[in-house]
């Protein structure tokens, strides 16, 4: 199935950019793997180095690159948790903006662990809600 057919609803919400990204490297990884779930992988990790997940949709990152240890890997095995989209490897100021824009309650005293986990859980609630 192509890439544009098999888009994930929160980028059907995202610019052109991030759907022409993630489309690209599902096509590439099908064409490597197959369909399946290996290629959807494949297209998330090369979208989460030039976007990341802000409530229901994904945004451009000032800086490109991985957004978190597992994308760091090289293997891209299984095997490691995600941040979810969450840009774990931005600053701290970063993340506390973003968890002001989806109005993260208790925010002001978090850790930049937490925050990470915390605009986590906002952005699935979002999603949820806009599939709903």
């Amino acid at each position: 199935m192509p890439g544009k057919e098999a888009l994930p609803s929160t980028l059907k919400r995202s610019s052109k950019k991030a759907q022409r990204t993630w489309v690209k490297a599902h096509d590439s990884a099908v064409d490597s793997y197959g369909e399946g779930e290996r290629s959807h992988r494949v297209a998330f990790s090369a979208l989460k180095h030039t976007h990341e997940k802000v409530g229901d949709h994904w945004e451009a990152k000032d800086q490109k690159g991985p957004s978190d240890k597992q994308a760091a890997r090289r293997s891209g095995g299984r095997g490691g948790r995600t941040a979810g989209g969450v840009d774990a490897n931005a600053t701290k100021e970063h993340l506390y903006a973003q968890a002001k824009k989806l109005d993260v309650p208790g925010r002001s005293r978090m850790t930049k662990d937490e925050l990470v986990k915390a605009i986590q859980k906002a952005n699935n609630r979002k999603t949820a809600k806009a599939r709903s």
